[in-house]
Formats: structure tokens, sequence, C-alpha cells
């Protein structure tokens, strides 16, 4: 079956930097046939899209609340990809879920019902 985990979340001071990873087993999502993107969600609030990759790092998309302070990677020895948050803010605090689905195009997907694989999510927090 397929599952993604979820790890790297945690307290932060604004200002702070925290990385987050998600493992996937069930599938290879550092092939070129899936896109792998991260997503947010707060308490009352829908979620958010945050960044992606498509078709194994072929093209990249940010959300412009985040756009020059995260980064997204992949390690595929590991069958994973991150997410590097620098320069945290309050408004970053969500819980933070992994998303996968598999794409035959090239536009990078950024909406949540376009994502078929979900991980649990951790939780990320930046205090003032």
């Amino acid at each position: 079956q397929v599952q993604l985990v979820e790890s790297g979340g945690g307290l932060v001071q604004a200002g702070g930097s925290l990385r987050l990873s998600c493992a996937a087993s069930g599938l290879t999502f550092t092939s070129s046939a899936y896109a792998v993107g991260w997503f947010r969600q707060s308490p009352g609030k829908e979620r958010e899209f945050v960044a992606a990759f498509n078709r194994s790092g072929g093209s990249t998309r940010f959300a412009d609340s985040v756009k020059c302070r995260f980064t997204i990677s992949r390690d595929n020895a590991k069958n994973s990809v991150h997410l590097q948050m620098n320069s945290l803010k309050p408004e970053d605090t969500a819980v933070y879920y992994c998303a996968a689905v598999r794409v035959t195009g090239w536009r990078t997907p950024d909406r949540e019902y376009e994502y078929n694989y979900w991980g649990q999510g951790t939780q990320v927090t930046v205090s003032s």
C-alpha cells in the first residue's frame, strides 16, 4: 500500500528554520510519473498549497506567501522529499501535509483535490 510519512515539525521562534521530510513507500515519487507537493492547514482554514515538484522535479511551484523563504528538494536514495522553511513567521503555523499524485502532463498540481495520496501531517508552530 501507499504510505507517506511526514517528519521534522516542531516549535520554532519567528525568524528560525525547520526542515520537513516526507518519506514514501508503495510508490517511487522520484519517478517522472509523479508530482509531489506540500500543503498546510490551520484550524478554521481550508488546506493551502505550499510548494510542489511536478514529474520528479521537472518543474516546481511555490505559493506566493512562501516564495523566497521556502525551498523544496528530494533525496532519491531515500525516496523522500524535503521542505526547507526559512525566515518562519507566526502565520506559517499549521499542520503540514505531504501529498502525491500520478501525472501525465506538465502542469504542476496546486489544488488539494488534484492529489490522491496524503500523509498524516506534522505540526509546525512558530512563536512570536
